[in-house]
């Protein structure tokens, strides 16, 4: 597993990549939260679960299951925010303290262009008018917005689309005109791209 360092350095985040035993490390109350989940699914769960151990042993806390509530937000032990994410080959989880980090959220993506199409789907008409197009072809505002929807559904309960959130990549910001917050991101790029929202208590 790799550490990923961000500005936040309340925020624990690190990735690894999916292997092929890794469904062995779940818990038989999270294989059967996982119901007929296939193989590939059952792999990415428990390679996402074995990085968010790995940095919940760091803070203090035995190996234990983290389960989902019934809309899907994965549940965290007593004090801590987390967050989980993957795409095919590579996991990532991130985990805080409650009492500096009141929510957290995280998404990863190959560091690959967005396939075409995508741009208007995912952007909103204020942000195609901020960057250029070699940043709106990237994945960065992807994976910041989803990012954001994992830091915002435990808070408000509502189910948002790209264009209910707007990204100032200078300001290091995302509003969320539905419910009208505003969280902190980051974006880490390498052979993947990691996006980071939370909100500071």
């Amino acid at each position: 597993m790799d550490i990923i360092r961000f500005d936040q350095l309340n925020i624990l985040v690190g990735i690894r990549p999916i292997g092929r035993v890794d469904e062995a490390a779940l818990f038989a109350s999270e294989v059967a939260a996982l119901g007929r989940a296939v193989p590939k699914v059952r792999r990415q769960s428990g390679a996402a679960r074995i990085i968010a151990r790995t940095l919940l042993g760091k803070l203090g806390f035995p190996p234990m299951p983290i389960l989902k509530t019934p809309s899907g937000v994965p549940t965290w032990p007593a004090g801590i925010v987390g967050s989980l994410a993957h795409h095919d080959t590579v996991a990532a989880a991130a985990i805080a303290e409650k009492d500096t980090i009141g929510a957290l959220g995280i998404d990863i993506e190959r560091n690959e262009p967005l396939p075409d199409g995508l741009i208007e789907l995912v952007t909103t008409s204020r942000e195609r008018s901020m960057y250029d197009l070699r940043l709106l072809q990237r994945r960065d505002l992807f994976v910041l917005k989803e990012a954001v929807y994992k830091a915002c559904f435990p808070l408000c309960n509502e189910i948002l689309d790209f264009q209910d959130v707007e990204i100032n990549v200078k300001s290091s910001v995302a509003y969320v005109s539905r419910v009208n917050r505003t969280f902190s991101i980051e974006v880490c790029n390498s052979e993947n791209v990691i996006g980071l929202a939370y909100l500071r208590i």
